[in-house]
């Protein structure tokens, strides 16, 4: 198939764009550079069956037919959604409009890759996909929390009036190769502090929670949605949640680090605690996470101890020995 992916050079899209080739696709990716990087996709670039726009979907675009699109475009962490705030909502909504129309000219699938923020700061837990969340909708993270709402509502319209042919999957947070080093999130920054031996700051008092998936899982869910037949969302996150605390004095045991935990104020809105019901995964797609936290963590740390500095070299073996379902 032709597949576009946009946000194709971020770090989900990037994996996404790799997992895609290698079960034998064509793939357009198309991406503003924004808050991505041409690095992470340049070892695609001799590769025939690849081709990268670099556009912004806010505005019309067409790259010719397509039977698929991953609509992976947006700014994700704190660090950029907070810079980049009316991009973010643009993005969520005139690129998720754009993209929506372009699948429905082509007839193609549509995947929407949304995310746990739909959540907002949650009274249940852990959070089942009918379950609609605790949101402030004026809050710094608003932004980013309402672009998605909004992007999962305008899929959904999309289908009950155009009957187009889409999914959603809901993403928790995910770790990795490709995370930028200075990119905000909290794994990436427990990284960088550990690495050069300063403090690893935790805003609250470290018993929120997460849940943490590795790329590689997160690719291989997001996948299974795109191949089933369900068209309203799917959780694809670790079921375990870990507090903040736990995820850094892990990071510390893996990095070797003395650096020492700080706590500092806590952050507007910053979620009480995350962690996916994901029994509709089991269910329907026969998926749940593989990798462990320390053996992922290990990965990512070996990942920016190799490749530190302002330009990172991305490597396409991750899929190599994955067993990543095709389309």
């Amino acid at each position: 198939m032709r597949i576009l992916v946009t946000g194709g050079a971020g770090f989900l899209g990037s994996h996404l764009c790799d997992a895609l080739l290698a079960e034998g696709n064509k793939v357009v990716a198309v991406d503003n550079l924004l808050t991505s990087r041409i690095d992470n996709i340049r070892h695609l670039s001799l590769d025939s069956r690849f081709e990268f726009h670099e556009l912004d979907i806010c505005e019309p675009f067409d790259c010719g037919p397509i039977d698929y699109l991953f609509h992976f475009a947006s700014p994700a962490a704190r660090t950029d959604y907070m810079v980049h705030g009316i991009v973010t909502l643009r993005t969520g909504s005139f690129g998720t409009f754009n993209t929506l129309n372009l699948a429905h000219k082509y007839g193609a699938k549509f995947l929407l890759g949304s995310a746990s923020e739909v959540y907002g700061d949650p009274y249940h837990n852990p959070q089942r996909e009918d379950y609609w969340g605790n949101v402030n909708p004026i809050s710094e993270r608003s932004v980013y929390t309402q672009a998605k709402r909004l992007s999962e509502a305008a899929t959904m319209a999309y289908r009950r009036y155009y009957n187009l042919d889409t999914r959603i999957a809901r993403v928790f947070h995910t770790y990795g190769p490709r995370m930028t080093i200075d990119g905000g999130g909290m794994i990436s920054e427990f990284i960088k502090s550990s690495l050069l031996g300063e403090d690893l700051v935790i805003y609250g008092d470290g018993t929120n929670t997460r849940s943490l998936t590795y790329v590689s899982d997160t690719i291989e869910g997001i996948l299974r949605v795109a191949r089933s037949y369900e068209h309203e969302p799917v959780n694809i996150g670790r079921a375990e949640q870990i507090t903040v605390l736990e995820c850094a004095q892990q990071i510390l045991a893996v990095t070797g680090s003395d650096s020492k935990v700080r706590f500092a104020e806590p952050q507007s809105d910053d979620p009480k605690q995350r962690s996916p019901d994901i029994r509709k995964a089991r269910k329907l797609l026969g998926w749940e996470p593989k990798v462990n936290l320390p053996t992922g963590l290990r990965r990512t740390v070996d990942y920016f101890r190799t490749n530190s500095g302002e330009h990172l070299k991305a490597t396409s073996t991750l899929y190599r020995n994955e067993s990543v379902p095709r389309l």
